[in-house]
């Protein structure tokens, strides 16, 4: 058999790639009718429903991808299709995308409808998109959009900076009336003539805005970027609604290293109406050129795009690289089994066959936690992850330890095959991906005394901010933690959260005797989802230097008053607000009244 055939003479071919891009649009029309949503949810206020938008569109993708694949099952028999005729369907989709808006998504839902149908076996060029067939260079040059990808503003113009950002604002078409737009543009030219410094302004200065706004928590975001000479700053401008229920630009963002948070791994995705999506992540590489295209796709919604460009790119590491995998250095883990390649900035995590007591769960409820965390809002406190089946490994890259440690402990995970190449290769069966941070632990015993008030300041704020947004911990032991390489500490070890409107929260209670009083032992009754806060003392304040800086920071961490005023709060249906920058630089803060005590008409804490 050639390669390729030479004719494309199949109708079933045609047919079934016609019915794979019918399943892809439908797909990607509902993905953007959410965004559409969440604007008019903004406008309104309504942030349970934009939650509920949220936790509706991470299922969309494997919903679309089931449908279309009982379409083929049912009217083509997919599975029985001929070698021959899969490679013309391959052939006959690309040449539906030669006009389309998002061919690269529309190539990876192909992928994910057929490693529904096919073995693993198939898995090569000939059968699936291991690598792009279309460019996404330029497709807005050469097709016209609906709209521009962005908006172009001249503020060294007559028209001025001020009147160039109110220009701005007002092309968004917010329905809900804003405080005093006036001031807070005074605000942004203030803060933006304060970064410019001593700057001078190059004849092209010019503001580039994209069109749609990114739709997050209970914020609206204006993303952009700055042209001054040769010189290109990121843009930033997140909307909510102020005291009065007005709306109110909060700040203005100009940092690099600010828009990385807001982009961060810890952060619900966004949600952005955007008709050429390749062209939102070029835009955005231009301001955050450190960040992998695929961490981009991902946090604008497009997590299975993210997901194939991180696997490519993971591929190209492995070729490039020499190192092996090993397991994880640190505390080990008694539901996880976690290993990482040096080299690489992520850790691979596999759930155990055996859980080791006092551990009382099973591998489903395990799966159910990892899937409540992303569809949750992670409020920045929580590491997204990856989620594999059948990843193949050269087992040459494995150390030897590792592969005995998997042996040993998740034998259900992993089998062996002979590769493409003739070589062995080790497949593990489900596999999640997350980045590697510092343990929380290891920063805390190895850090100095400013180190160490710092991660426990984090790892305390880190913690009511997940309470607050409904997440308990439930494990909260320092282990469970990281520390980003921007020095937030971040939850990853999710096999015992709950919800916290779930838990019972309780004090300890008096002693009734002198034996009890005495006594190493629980006397009293604990039930399923009790929690009592002042027992956290036992092993969180372990270390002087650590107990110092807890007492300092955060004392009521162990009272139970503390935990039940986040809890009544929930019960009452109000969601709390949560800023991916910080509270410093929030323009009540920054500029406005009494900015020196933080006006207290305003949320308060910063994520």
């Amino acid at each position: 058999m050639s390669h390729f055939p030479k004719l494309l003479s199949s109708q079933i071919a045609y047919d079934v790639a016609r019915t794979m891009l019918d399943g892809f649009d439908k797909h990607y029309r509902l993905f953007r009718e959410v965004s559409h949503a969440a604007k008019l949810r903004f406008e309104a206020g309504d942030w349970h429903g934009l939650q509920q938008l949220q936790r509706d569109r991470i299922a969309f993708y494997n919903e679309r991808v089931r449908e279309t694949t009982v379409v083929l099952e049912d009217e083509y028999d997919a599975a029985r299709i001929e070698d021959g005729i899969w490679q013309q369907v391959k052939l006959h989709y690309i040449g539906l995308l030669t006009k389309h808006h998002q061919p690269e998504l529309a190539e990876t839902f192909f992928n994910s409808v057929c490693t529904r149908i096919l073995h693993r076996s198939y898995f090569n060029n000939d059968f699936i998109f291991v690598r792009p067939a279309i460019s996404t260079e330029y497709i807005e040059n050469e097709e016209s959009p609906t709209r521009p990808t962005y908006r172009a503003y001249y503020p060294g113009s007559r028209e001025g900076m001020a009147a160039c950002f109110e220009r701005m604002v007002h092309n968004y078409q917010l329905e809900r009336p804003f405080e005093d737009l006036a001031r807070d543009i005074g605000y942004v030219v203030r803060a933006f003539t304060e970064h410019l410094g001593e700057a001078r302004i190059a004849p092209n200065f010019q503001i580039h805005a994209l069109s749609s706004l990114f739709f997050r928590n209970k914020a609206a975001v204006i993303v952009g970027r700055v042209l001054n000479g040769d010189q290109t700053y990121p843009l930033a401008i997140p909307i909510i609604h102020g005291p009065t229920g007005q709306l109110v630009l909060d700040t203005v963002l100009l940092r690099p290293e600010q828009l990385l948070i807001l982009f961060s791994f810890s952060h619900a995705y966004f949600m952005v109406d955007m008709e050429i999506p390749s062209a939102y992540v070029t835009f955005l590489r231009d301001i955050l050129p450190r960040k992998p295209r695929g961490e981009i796709y991902t946090a604008l919604g497009l997590q299975k795009q993210g997901k194939n460009l991180f696997y490519r790119d993971f591929l190209h590491h492995l070729q490039h690289s020499s190192d092996k995998f090993v397991v994880a250095p640190g505390i080990r883990g008694l539901v996880m089994l976690v290993f990482t390649l040096p080299s690489f900035p992520y850790v691979f995590k596999v759930i155990r066959d055996v859980f080791a007591p006092p551990k009382e769960t099973t591998r489903a409820l395990v799966e159910s936690k990892y899937q409540l965390v992303k569809q949750h809002d992670r409020v920045g406190r929580m590491a997204d992850t990856l989620e594999y089946s059948d990843v193949a490994f050269p087992l040459s890259r494995f150390d030897e330890s590792l592969v005995r440690e998997l042996e040993a402990h998740a034998p259900s995970m992993i089998e062996y095959q002979r590769g493409r190449d003739g070589g062995q290769e080790i497949v593990v069966r489900h596999v999640y991906i997350e980045r590697r941070m510092t343990p929380l632990n290891l920063w805390l015993q190895e850090g100095t005394d400013e180190q160490v008030e710092h991660g426990i300041v984090e790892y305390g704020n880190a913690v009511k901010e997940l309470i607050a947004a409904n997440i308990f911990p439930g494990d909260m032991l320092y282990k469970n933690f990281g520390v980003t390489r921007h020095g937030r500490v971040v939850f990853y070890d999710y096999d015992e959260i709950e919800y916290l409107t779930d838990c019972n929260i309780r004090r300890v209670p008096e002693p009734r005797n002198e034996e009890e009083e005495m006594s190493g032992e629980v006397w009293y009754t604990v039930r399923p989802h009790d929690i009592f806060p002042e027992t956290f003392r036992t092993f969180l304040l372990g270390d002087p230097r650590v107990r110092a800086a807890f007492l300092r920071h955060h004392e009521d961490f162990f009272d139970a008053a503390m935990w039940q005023h986040h809890k009544d709060r929930l019960m009452a249906g109000h969601v709390h607000d949560f800023f991916a920058y910080q509270s410093k630089d929030r323009f009540i803060h920054r500029y406005g009244p009494g900015a020196d005590d933080h006006h207290a008409d305003y949320p308060r804490r910063a994520a």
